[in-house]
């Protein structure tokens, strides 16, 4: 007989993720946890979203957080340095002919 652990994200009594990793399931509720926060934000806009709307853009929001605070200007981006480019060792016999072409 085998044994699992699962970890399942519930809301509102329902359940509505099963995770086998703690951290991501830590994760998708704090997620959930944005998404309801972006939904109240929402509610107090004077710009009129149907519910349905106003809960898929809070989840987007939420789900591409890092995205939307360096939109923001909250986080600054990662700004990936490129890799050095190494330099390909020439073959023995192509150094040979490079040093008959100098003589």
């Amino acid at each position: 007989m085998a044994v699992e652990t699962r970890y399942v994200v519930i809301r509102q009594n329902a359940e509505v993720k099963t995770f086998m990793d703690k951290k991501a399931a830590d994760e998708y509720d704090k997620m959930l946890d944005m998404a309801d926060n972006l939904t109240e934000i929402f509610a107090k806009s004077p710009v009129e979203l149907s519910e349905d709307v106003t809960e898929e853009l809070s989840i987007y929001l939420a789900s591409h957080r890092e995205e939307l605070l360096i939109a923001l200007q909250a986080k600054k981006p990662k700004v990936t340095k490129p890799k050095p480019v190494k330099k390909v060792a020439e073959k023995p016999e192509q150094q040979a002919e490079d040093k008959k072409d100098v003589a």
